[in-house]
């Protein structure tokens, strides 16, 4: 017998034998390192359903290696320590900053200064911008004004004229010595083509991708974004929020499709903290540290907030949100209001918000009444009745999508920022949120949050209950992939 004759006798034995030997391998990872049994079972399943198939698969999308990648990357130096704190007060101590009429809040904010490691800082002024039509304005005025340095990160980097006005005012700071850096995801600067990065390149203006996926080498790490908005001028004027740079979010121009959202302008010591977080990606994306008083001068207090900065994501930030989270509404005594775009908690969430509404805190969930993404809708709606049938009210607004991203605690605690309610957000992106400490910050954030109840419709147990066989199995089946929108 030939060695061609062998080898057709042997082929099929050895390709059995290293399907097997993958399979064990990549069940052997999901059962170690997936830290929600649930996925276990389903990646490890989908692993021996389909050989080959759902190895590939769980190593494009089911591996953190964002963590490797970080650790490979600042192996080769120090960690990176932008600037020195701000103050002398341990992050576990911050309660000890809270006027008295905050005092309630003490447990709270000692609790996330243990999950976060950071102080609050006193002495913030928060300005709500509604929508493109007050915020891209006073961000361009800011970015204008820039004396010494600028610094931009963004998840959605529309080629459009809004992005154009954008780019041209970096552009205009680079010519007049200004330090710009730009750093927008890989996967959001692709919304619009072509993108809008080229045109920021050929103004000079130094930009990054963050995590490209197009390089095969790099395909691991594609379900791995960065959500978080900072914008950051002479280290001074901050802004934050969950806005994206994008046409419809001006209401009053014409758009394809119109979206609601809400930034905010920001003032005061906890600046530094928004420098810092975008340092730090700006570092772990190109290596380059941002030190030196044109990215963190002296900052004064100049308003009422006490402020944190809280930075989630796959990497040592892993889960921080959520326990802040949790921490926030075990700690509500009278009411409880989440605005979001995407409600797909998993069920430690549902539970803490069950439990807040059975101990008598009302719970207020608003949402879109029209999703932009109908899939995670659906897995949505699919949860309503768990929170529903515990006393949480469900209110969805009218058009157009709201994209805003709020949670208020006791009309005195609010948090903002990037991250919505769903695994995406709380496992998966890079985000980035703000705590604000202050009664008069969270009234104005009451006032948004009562005009969108206004003009918005409750959802009853009932009128879920009615629903048709067949929307509620669609639902259902959304909902088997709730780990992975």
């Amino acid at each position: 017998m030939g060695l061609t004759d062998r080898l057709q006798d042997i082929w099929p034995h050895m390709a059995v034998a290293l399907t097997l030997f993958i399979s064990i391998v990549t069940s052997g990872n999901a059962i170690l390192y997936k830290r929600d049994s649930r996925s276990a079972v389903i990646w490890v399943a989908f692993v021996w359903l389909a050989p080959i198939l759902g190895s590939v698969a769980y190593l494009a999308f089911g591996v953190n290696r964002v963590r490797l990648r970080a650790r490979a990357l600042r192996g080769r130096s120090s960690w990176y320590q932008p600037v020195p704190p701000t103050i002398s007060c341990a992050p576990e101590h911050s309660g000890d900053l809270l006027p008295k009429e905050l005092a309630r809040l003490k447990s709270l904010a000692e609790f996330i200064g243990k999950v976060v490691e950071k102080p609050i800082e006193p002495g913030n002024r928060l300005k709500i911008l509604v929508n493109g039509d007050e915020a891209y304005p006073e961000m361009l005025e800011a970015i204008r004004g820039a004396k010494k340095s600028t610094t931009f990160c963004t998840y959605i980097f529309d080629n459009d004229d809004w992005g154009h006005k954008f780019a041209d005012a970096l552009g205009r700071a680079v010519a007049r010595g200004v330090a710009v850096r730009v750093l927008i995801d890989d996967a959001g600067a692709r919304y619009s083509w072509p993108s809008i990065v080229s045109t920021l390149r050929d103004l000079d203006v130094p930009t990054e991708r963050f995590l490209p996926t197009f390089a095969p080498w790099r395909l691991m790490t594609m379900n791995l974004r960065n959500h978080r908005k900072i914008v950051v001028v002479d280290g001074t004027i901050g802004f934050t929020g969950g806005m994206n740079i994008r046409q419809g979010h001006v209401l009053n121009e014409p758009a394809k499709r119109h979206v609601q959202d809400l930034n905010f302008k920001i003032e005061g010591p906890v600046v530094a903290q928004l420098q810092e977080a975008f340092a730090d990606d700006w570092f772990f994306t190109t290596g380059e540290r941002l030190q030196g008083a044109h990215w963190y001068p002296a900052l004064r207090e100049c308003g009422s907030v006490f402020a944190r900065t809280l930075a989630a994501g796959p990497d040592k930030h892993f889960e921080k949100l959520r326990w802040a989270i949790q921490g926030a509404l075990a700690c509500a005594e009278k009411r409880i209001q989440i605005v979001t775009p995407y409600f797909v908690p998993d069920q430690s969430l549902i539970s803490a918000l069950n439990v807040s509404a059975m101990r008598g805190v009302c719970v207020d969930i608003i949402m879109p009444a029209v999703n932009n993404l109908p899939f995670v809708d659906w897995a949505s709606r699919a949860m309503w009745w768990q929170v529903l049938e515990r006393g949480c009210r469900i209110w969805l607004t009218p058009a157009p999508f709201d994209h805003s991203k709020l949670l208020l605690v006791d009309d005195a605690w609010a948090m903002i920022g990037s991250a919505n309610w769903d695994t995406r957000s709380l496992r998966l992106n890079f985000e980035l949120n703000l705590e604000c400490y202050g009664r008069e910050f969270a009234s104005e954030v009451a006032a948004i949050i009562h005009a969108k109840m206004q003009s918005a419709r409750e959802v009853t147990l009932a009128e879920m209950d009615r629903r048709s066989l067949s929307l509620r199995l669609r639902d259902g089946l959304a909902r088997l992939l709730a780990p992975y929108l």
